[in-house]
This record gives C-alpha cells, sequence and structure tokens, in this order.
C-alpha cells in the first residue's frame, strides 16, 4: 500500500511531520525535542520501530504504530520496520505483571512471517533490499545498497542477536549498563513490586533493545527509535549504548498508547484482542467495536486512527447527542476501510444498519453455521446456543444475561433461561437473528 496516496495532501496545514504528529495527539516524549523536530523538517531519515511477534497477528495497539509509520513514509522519511525474531525469544517485560511466554523458534518465525504480511498491507516496501552480514559484536552488517526513496524496509533482529556469543556480549554491551540505573526504570518497577519480582532472563531484554538501536544506527544510519510510552526507558538504553559505542547521535520519541478517557487501553473485546486481520476479528465485529466507542473517546480516535483532515475532526467530534453517532459511524467506516478495505467497510456498515433497524440487509450480520440436527426435537437449550455464539463466557454469565433481559431471539426478548431453541423458529432460509444487549447481533444458519 501507497501511504502517500492513502494519505490525503490537507489532513494537515504543517508541513514538518513532527509538527503533524503532534497536532494529531501522538507525541508523549522526545530525547530532544528541538534536536528532533529540527532533524525531520531538515532531513529525511531512517526512523524504526520494533514489534515483537507475541502472536501470529497484529492487534489494534500495533496499528497506532503502523499509522505513524504512514505518515512518516507521507513525509518522506524512511521506516524501518523491526520484526523481533531475536528479542521475542526473551519477550519485553515493560508493563507487564508476569512473564511472558516462551516460544519456540518455529513459532516465532511463523509469528514473523505473518506480521511481515500484514505490514505490506499498510506501508511499501523495498523487498530487494537487504541486511547482510553481521556474526557477532565484532563482525559489523551491512545493507546491499540504500533503500530506493520513499519505500520502507523491513529487518529481523534475528539477524544479528542470535549469533551473539554471550560472554562477548555481556563483556562488551553489558559493561556499558549499571544495574542500579536499570532497576529504577519504569518498565520493570510493575515486577519489581510484585511477587516473584523480575527475572536476569528478562533483564537482558533492555541490553538486547538497546544494541539494536546500536546496530542499526552504525550498520544502516538509522537516526531515530519511535515506540509507546511503555518503551521509554529501553529507548533510553539504545540512544546512550549507540553515543558509547559509535559517538553518534541518535534520539528517541515515544507516542501515546490507545487509551480511552479512563485510562484502560483500548481494543480489547470479550473474545481478546482486537484484531487486524478478518479470520481473527470479523469486518463487521471490527466494525461494531468503534462504532460504539464512549462519547468522550470520539475526538481521540477520529485523530489518531483516521486520515480526516483535523477540521473533519474537529467538527464531527463538536457534534452532539444523537447527531455524535454519525460522528461513531464515520469513524468506524475510515478505521474499517484502513484495516480490510472499502469494500468490506462498505458491507459492515450495511450490516450494522440493519442491525439498528435503518436498514433490511442483514447479509453482513456476522454468521455461525450450527449443524440442524441440534434444532430437531425438544431443540438447543438457549444458554449453549449463546455459549457456541461466544455471545457469552460460560453458564453462569448465560443465566445472569438472559435473566436480566439481554437477549433477543427473533425479535423477542426472552427472559427465559431454560428456553429451547428449535427448528420451526429459523425463517425460510434457516437462519434465526439472535442478539445480545442492544449492540451485539449473530445469525445461526442451519447447516
Amino acid at each position: 500500500m501507497d501511504a502517500t496516496k492513502l494519505i490525503p495532501d490537507n489532513v494537515s496545514k504543517f508541513d514538518n511531520v513532527y509538527d503533524v504528529l503532534k497536532e494529531r495527539g501522538f507525541i508523549e516524549q522526545s530525547t530532544d525535542e528541538e534536536k528532533v523536530r529540527e532533524l525531520l523538517k531538515n532531513e529525511k531519515v531512517k526512523f524504526y520501530i520494533g514489534f515483537d511477534p507475541t502472536a501470529d497477528c497484529l492487534h489494534v495497539g500495533h496499528f497506532m504504530q503502523v499509522i505513524i509509520m504512514m505518515y512518516m513514509q507521507k513525509f518522506g522519511h524512511t521506516p524501518v520496520v523491526l520484526i523481533g525474531g531475536g528479542t521475542g525469544m526473551v519477550g519485553d517485560p515493560s508493563g507487564k505483571t508476569s512473564m511472558r511466554k516462551v516460544m519456540d523458534i518455529e513459532t516465532i518465525e511463523h509469528n514473523c512471517e505473518e506480521f511481515k504480511k500484514l505490514f505490506d498491507q499498510f506501508i511499501d516496501f523495498d523487498d530487494e533490499w537487504k541486511y547482510e552480514g553481521n556474526e557477532g559484536v565484532f563482525v559489523p552488517g551491512h545493507q546491499n545498497r540504500e533503500p530506493l526513496p520513499g519505500k520502507a524496509v523491513s529487518v529481523n533482529n534475528a539477524r544479528w542477536l542470535r549469533p551473539l556469543n554471550y560472554i562477548e556480549f555481556i563483556r562488551e554491551i553489558g559493561s556499558q549498563f549499571n544495574v542500579n540505573n536499570m532497576l529504577r526504570a519504569e518498565c520493570f518497577k510493575q515486577r519489581m513490586e510484585r511477587e516473584g519480582g523480575l527475572t536476569l532472563f528478562e533483564l537482558n531484554y533492555m541490553l538486547m533493545q538497546s544494541y539494536d538501536f546500536m546496530v542499526m544506527a552504525r550498520d544502516l544510519g538509522v537516526k531515530v527509535q519511535f515506540g509507546g510510552n511503555d518503551q521509554w526507558s529501553n529507548i533510553i538504553g539504545g540512544v546512550d549504548l549507540t553515543r558509547k559505542m559509535t559517538g553518534k547521535d541518535v534520539y528517541g520519541m515515544t507516542f501515546s498508547l490507545l487509551t480511552n478517557s479512563e485510562g484502560k487501553k483500548m481494543g480489547k473485546t470479550e473474545k481478546g484482542a482486537l484484531w487486524l486481520r478478518a479470520d481473527k476479528t470479523s469486518p463487521f465485529e471490527f466494525f461494531q467495536y468503534w462504532r460504539n466507542v464512549p462519547d468522550a473517546d470520539v475526538n481521540k480516535c477520529l485523530r489518531m486512527l483516521t486520515f480526516l483532515p483535523m477540521e473533519e475532526v474537529e467538527r464531527l467530534s463538536a457534534l452532539e447527542g444523537a447527531e455524535l453517532n454519525k460522528a461513531k459511524e464515520i469513524l468506524a467506516f475510515e478505521v474499517t476501510k484502513l484495516v480490510h478495505g472499502e469494500e468490506e467497510a462498505r458491507k459492515a456498515l450495511e450490516g450494522a444498519r440493519a442491525a439498528f433497524g435503518q436498514g433490511t440487509d442483514w447479509s453482513n450480520v456476522p454468521l455461525t453455521e450450527v449443524p440442524a440436527a441440534e434444532f430437531e426435537g425438544e431443540g438447543m437449550g438457549l444458554i449453549n446456543l449463546l455459549k457456541t455464539l461466544k455471545l457469552v463466557q460460560n453458564t453462569s454469565d448465560g443465566f445472569r444475561t438472559v435473566e436480566q433481559g439481554g437477549v433477543t431471539v427473533a425479535g423477542e426478548k426472552v427472559t427465559d433461561p431454560k428456553m429451547k431453541v428449535t427448528r420451526d423458529m429459523f425463517d425460510e432460509e434457516g437462519v434465526l437473528l439472535i442478539q445480545k444487549g442492544k449492540k451485539k447481533f449473530m445469525r445461526v444458519k442451519l447447516a
């Protein structure tokens, strides 16, 4: 995808991407704000953002970082997408209350490949560019050539982390870190204060991420590292290490995490994370999440997750009452269009309007097939059906939801949790509409 075409030229009145990101509310901290601003104004720089492959799919928390890379590419800078095939073997303890599950190399490699496929949807890459060489602390790597103008590049830190000799690494890199300073870092505090504490294994993560920055500054000419606010200590470690080991001045900048007005991370659903792949979170579910954000979060989501010009963001955010629902619909459509394409966004919009009584086309409401035999005779218990559809977490949750009047079957509210769903409740096409609360809809089709 070409970010230069996707982001309209009138997205901002500013011509320095630093000011654009500031205007949209992304920037939280910079190691040297004035120097970073001047750098981004006067040079076209290589910058990097790291992504550890903790799953086989990106979620909406990653999407914030993707959007930042798209802005940077739009304004002529070169994104270096770092996929953490090396750091992923340890796991970042930043802000975590317990140690991450350790993954085997096969899982990590698979996840890295899946990440790259998703990045290709949003970022325009120079796929002929390569990082070559690097056989440890004393044998630097190099790029085969400079990236093509306007293109991004992707690297995997497994290339320089996995070949490391541990004694050489600790002697050359570990000797540059003061443990007392490391333990005062905000990213470790939660773990240090809880039972179990922090393992030496995890403590190495800061060294590894700092080493990443140094390697890329030395071998590729990367000048800036971006990350979420929880990465501040790791980024500072990289800035300091790069200066000590190479004499180069590099910079770091952190961005707001995607949180709601109560300070809680957005992108969590009853089924887990809000994923960027249709087989893990359907376009309809994705659309519905943004259509239903609290009123207080509309402005932030429009600013950070869409490329609407700021004038339009402010106009939509200023709407009140029922009119604000139009802003939410636009928000949901724009974000879904970015992630799943305009056709899927249109289908999700039509499905949502049908579900809320503004249309008649139900075909885009999520559908689950269930064997017809389940509904013959006495039929299938409503609670079991709700669990099958993942509309409730367990039997007690199902009983509570039904007794509180939170379930509607074929347009009729149900209050008896022992109700049976039978074949005659389905329409001529073998479809039955189930609604939970005001906002969740599911079609059941006889298979």
